[in-house]
């Protein structure tokens, strides 16, 4: 008989000790970068995740003698199954000690709340929305994560197979180098498609001075506009709400440099693409102990304004699907590899991509970019 003992988290101070364990549990990890306490307990919170507006979620603890050894998050999106036709519940912030018997019980415990629930299948790991951490990683574990993604050690995905799920979609993240100001000459046609995409198409670059003109001008509804409409095929997505886009914008606006925020417009001024880039923060986050108080901010600060790092993490990139497969993408990273350049960035690192999403994949045919992260979401039938 298992000695584990699952415990539903019923209140902050066990909250905490669930967001924490991430922490403990990588902290001589020199790749991983562990949830942020602050951010991660909004995200539990009702109050201040506007995603709760069409999800529920339950968080679990797996203890031994009363030390918590594992950790799981249970979560149905209401919207995205009424969005696909579908009757998932999702787990996510998965972590567990290397013991069969410690992940077995916290998907034991996420599927019987799954099936209470009316649920057919569990996928995972997935959040409340695709704006939070997706996939376990199933390569690249010597490779440094970003403050957006999940690490994982690789016995996980071990686990997962022996304990009966099997692949529902993978992603992938690639590292592009940034090239030198007298870039190769495999990248002149690059930059010659994003010129002639925006004479055919009528297109031209539009920055913003600061995020106050954002605001103030209703900008950034345009911009997760972009968002909403490219994203709707990619697998499991659920429209954001205008509740959910103020929240994004006020939790992460005042820390974008408007240098790295690129948007297409054309000639009626609608936004048709947007990308956005931020400093690479995973080793202040590590600095930090993965905690913004009482001093943890300052090496955050520390990383955005005054020596940040050579890695700039690409957040958001998106493209009407009207204007997919037309060099507008181009005529994003014509703009943003100055910029790059100027700022010192030696590369850049994507957000995770579906394998399958060849739009998004043939976006990188003339930039060194090299795939340098697998991650996958599994699925087992309830």
């Amino acid at each position: 008989m298992s000695d584990v003992i699952i415990k539903k988290v019923s209140n902050r101070r066990e909250m905490k000790a669930f967001v924490r364990f991430n922490y403990e549990l990588y902290k001589d990890c020199p790749y991983a970068v562990p949830d942020l306490l602050e951010n991660t307990l909004d995200t539990f919170n009702p109050r201040k995740n506007a995603a709760f507006d069409f999800c529920e979620a339950d968080c679990f603890l797996a203890l031994r003698e009363g030390k918590i050894v594992g950790r799981i998050a249970a979560i149905i999106n209401h919207k995205a199954n009424r969005t696909w036709g579908t009757n998932n519940a999702r787990f996510g912030w998965i972590d567990f000690v290397d013991d069969e018997e410690v992940s077995r019980a916290l998907l034991e415990a996420a599927e019987k709340w799954g099936r209470d629930h009316g649920c057919d299948k569990l996928t995972g790991p997935l959040g409340f929305t695709d704006m939070d951490p997706e996939g376990m990683l199933t390569g690249g574990y010597d490779q440094l994560s970003t403050m957006s993604t999940t690490y994982n050690y690789p016995y996980y995905p071990k686990h997962m197979e022996r304990l009966g799920y099997a692949k529902e979609v993978d992603w992938v993240e690639r590292k592009i180098l940034t090239p030198e100001k007298d870039r190769p000459a495999h990248m002149d046609k690059y930059f010659r498609v994003a010129e002639m995409s925006a004479k055919r198409y009528n297109l031209h670059i539009r920055k913003f001075k600061n995020a106050r003109e954002i605001r103030q001008g209703g900008w950034a509804q345009k911009i997760f506009d972009v968002v909403n409409k490219a994203y709707a095929p990619l697998y499991g997505y659920s429209e954001m709400t205008p509740k959910q886009i103020e929240q994004y914008v006020r939790e992460y606006m005042p820390f974008l440099d408007m240098r790295l925020v690129t948007t297409v417009e054309d000639t009626d001024g609608r936004i048709v693409a947007m990308g956005v880039g931020m400093p690479s923060l995973s080793r202040a986050i590590q600095k930090a102990h993965a905690r913004l108080f009482p001093f943890g901010w300052i090496h955050l600060a520390k990383a955005l304004y005054f020596k940040h790092a050579d890695i700039v993490d690409l957040l958001l990139v998106a493209v009407l699907p009207e204007y997919q497969n037309k060099g507008v993408n181009a005529m994003l990273f014509a703009d943003l590899i100055p910029v790059c350049q100027q700022m010192g960035f030696k590369f850049g690192e994507t957000h995770p991509q579906l394998e399958t999403n060849e739009k998004s994949q043939g976006q990188w045919a003339y930039l060194d970019a090299e795939i340098h992260k697998r991650r996958r979401c599994w699925q087992k039938p309830l």
